[in-house]
């Protein structure tokens, strides 16, 4: 393994444990996206000096998030493994996953609380909070669901469009303060 590749894995597995998963699932989601054809256990045990069964469980961790497909090859009794798709489906269905697994169990929690009958000006000032937390959350996953629908080309061009319109409130801010 180059230092490159090496450096890669090693940071996407730092990573990985920032982004809701162990370094590594995430080294080994690293190794995926930067390899071209399909791995089995035994090259990815190998390639990242891990054991079978830390690969195994990893694998099995990659296949609950969606981000890795099992493929089978005619007269190979080992199963190969392979990243779903391109980057922007990975992100997205990294979004989707953990919108699945945290954003909407804490809609369900906040929504309780909303639900709840305030006794005094404390509970109802705590409503208030946890209505705008509420708010905040559920147009962030309307966002979500709206940039997944999108094509990879449309996708992209927005984002550029966002970094532009940032750039331009950030000069006007400068202005406005001169």
């Amino acid at each position: 393994m180059s230092a490159l590749t090496q450096s890669f894995i090693l940071h996407f597995g730092e990573m990985g444990s920032k982004w809701g998963f162990n370094r590594t699932v995430g080294q080994i989601l690293g190794l995926m996206i930067i390899t071209e054809e399909m791995i089995n256990a035994e090259q990815i045990a190998k390639t990242l000096s891990i054991s079978r069964g830390n690969v195994s469980m990893a694998l099995k961790e990659l296949q609950s998030w969606r981000l890795v497909k099992t493929v089978h090859i005619q007269g190979d009794r080992k199963e190969y493994y392979t990243g779903i798709g391109d980057i922007w489906t990975m992100a997205f269905t990294v979004m989707e996953e953990r919108r699945k697994r945290e954003v909407e169990p804490t809609l369900t929690a906040l929504r309780d609380v909303l639900l709840a009958e305030a006794t005094d000006d404390k509970d109802k000032y705590a409503q208030q909070r946890v209505k705008e937390l509420h708010d905040l959350l559920e147009q962030a996953s309307v966002w979500s669901d709206e940039f997944q629908k999108m094509d990879a080309k449309n996708l992209q061009r927005l984002v550029k469009l966002g970094t532009g319109v940032g750039k331009v409130i950030s000069i006007k801010d400068k202005l406005r303060k001169k």
